[in-house]
């Protein structure tokens, strides 16, 4: 099972990175990728943390960052979504990685500490389902059979579609601290609970489902590309019943039935106040295209990252 080098925890300390970062101002290289020249020489702190999923995305992106602005240190932790938020919540973050869209309650956290924040779009991934490569009967699933899998009114794989063979399901899921849970639940069981085996490491969810002949398991499209010669992956229908399956295509035009962007949360404060953090994002929105290829998932289109980079303009000095 191949592993992306930043894993979910819920501890956030035990899985920081710490890798330097840039700014700066921004030129063509030799392939059509903006970077940064290095001409302002920026110095200074930025920490994150949130999502695994968003992880991958910000590692490529660091590392070519710190080349860069090597007096830069950014640290970007992966205690999950909601983890991210807390920290967030707290004060202790510049950015929060984020799988889901902020919730209505974290909102109303950060209005009582008084932090006002920013949203900006990184990538786009497909929540991918998946089942062992052995099975042969799953090829198909509409949300409402993926709610009785995962609400337990299905024990069997028979009480999902009687056309399944009589096999007991083994279904596991990340845990509540990941935005991956938040959407899942959102999208399938109408923001109910999930009952199935639960884990804080999507790395351990994969190997689950590619251990288990009867189980099946739902994670980011990048865990699913970087593992789909020993999964399936299985397709969804739409609202049309028609069955689709997880591609760049369908994930980019959001006709994959489980589609959803990838966020960054940047604090405003940190963006007026911190040269090195408005470097970093500057260099986060100019290189998100080819670092969310690169990691696995799906580039969003050109006006997005173009609405990001205007979006970001507004706090310059």
């Amino acid at each position: 099972m191949k592993k992306w080098q930043l894993i979910g925890t819920t501890t956030a300390l035990s899985s920081a990175l710490l890798l330097g970062a840039c700014g700066g101002a921004a030129e063509k290289s030799s392939s059509g990728e903006s970077k940064s020249s290095g001409d302002d020489k920026l110095s200074g702190e930025v920490k994150g943390d949130g999502s695994s999923t968003v992880a991958p995305v910000m590692e490529k992106i660091n590392e070519e960052f710190s080349k860069d602005q090597p007096d830069v240190s950014v640290s970007i932790g992966v205690s999950g979504t909601g983890g991210g938020f807390e920290k967030f919540i707290a004060g202790e973050t510049d950015f929060a990685n984020a799988s889901r869209e902020i919730k209505d309650e974290e909102k109303e956290k950060l209005k009582k500490e008084n932090i006002e924040y920013t949203e900006f779009k990184v990538a786009q991934d497909g929540l991918t389902v998946a089942v062992n490569k052995e099975n042969d009967f799953v090829d198909e699933l509409s949300k409402d059979e993926l709610a009785k899998i995962y609400n337990g009114e299905a024990k069997t794989w028979k009480d999902v579609n009687s056309k399944f063979p009589d096999k007991k399901i083994k279904a596991f899921s990340p845990d509540q601290s990941h935005g991956t849970y938040d959407f899942f639940s959102e999208e399938v069981l109408d923001e109910k609970d999930l009952k199935s085996e639960k884990n804080a490491d999507t790395n351990v969810i994969v190997k689950s489902v590619q251990d288990n002949k009867d189980s099946i398991g739902f994670f980011g499209y990048n865990f699913y590309q970087e593992n789909k010669d020993s999964l399936k992956a299985v397709k969804i229908k739409d609202d049309k019943d028609k069955a689709i399956a997880p591609e760049e295509k369908t994930i980019n035009d959001n006709s994959y039935p489980l589609s959803r962007p990838l966020f960054v949360y940047a604090k405003n404060k940190s963006l007026e106040e911190n040269d090195a953090f408005h470097g970093f994002m500057e260099y986060v929105i100019e290189h998100s295209k080819k670092a969310s290829k690169d990691a696995g998932y799906v580039p969003l289109k050109d006006e997005e990252y173009d609405k990001d980079k205007e979006t970001l303009e507004k706090f310059k000095k």
